[in-house]
């Protein structure tokens, strides 16, 4: 009798110690924007080296942002092995913190955008690193990004 409830404890212990794992994991997402929903997750990488199989169509892509619109915090960029797309935030319908960075989620529909050398120059004057922007370029119009807080990494 006794090893029962002793058995119980441990069970009842362990569903807490989970329950509260589960909610730690949701708390670690800094997110903006529209909540990223519950789905498959496609890697930056695996989308742009087949993009007419994801172009167009809403999906959750991961990544890590490695920059951010240092002017309104209005476009991140997102890179995944080697990979990037810059994404843009709705349109100017949330921001991010300028400072922002690390492994991260967004919900949104991937397109190929060719720039003028003007949205080029602008484009630029915005990031923060000397990385050239190029002529063409992947974007993600997102409405949603969740970026994991605290990255050690970051």
């Amino acid at each position: 009798m006794e090893r029962g409830r002793a058995m119980r404890r441990v069970l009842v212990m362990g569903l807490m110690v989970s329950a509260a794992a589960v909610g730690a994991k949701d708390a670690a997402w800094e997110k903006f924007g529209a909540d990223v929903p519950a789905g498959p997750v496609v890697p930056l990488a695996q989308a742009l080296a087949d993009p007419a199989a994801h172009e167009g169509q809403s999906r959750i892509f991961s990544g890590r942002v490695i920059d951010v619109c240092q002017k309104k915090g209005c476009w991140v960029m997102l890179e995944d092995a080697g990979q990037g797309a810059r994404v843009l935030l709705g349109d100017h319908d949330f921001y991010v913190p300028k400072d922002v960075r690390g492994p991260a989620q967004v919900h949104g529909v991937l397109v190929r955008a060719t720039l003028s050398p003007a949205a080029r120059a602008h484009t630029a004057e915005e990031t923060s690193t000397t990385t050239p922007v190029p002529e063409v370029e992947y974007r993600i119009l997102a409405d949603g990004v969740q970026v994991l807080a605290d990255d050690p990494g970051a």
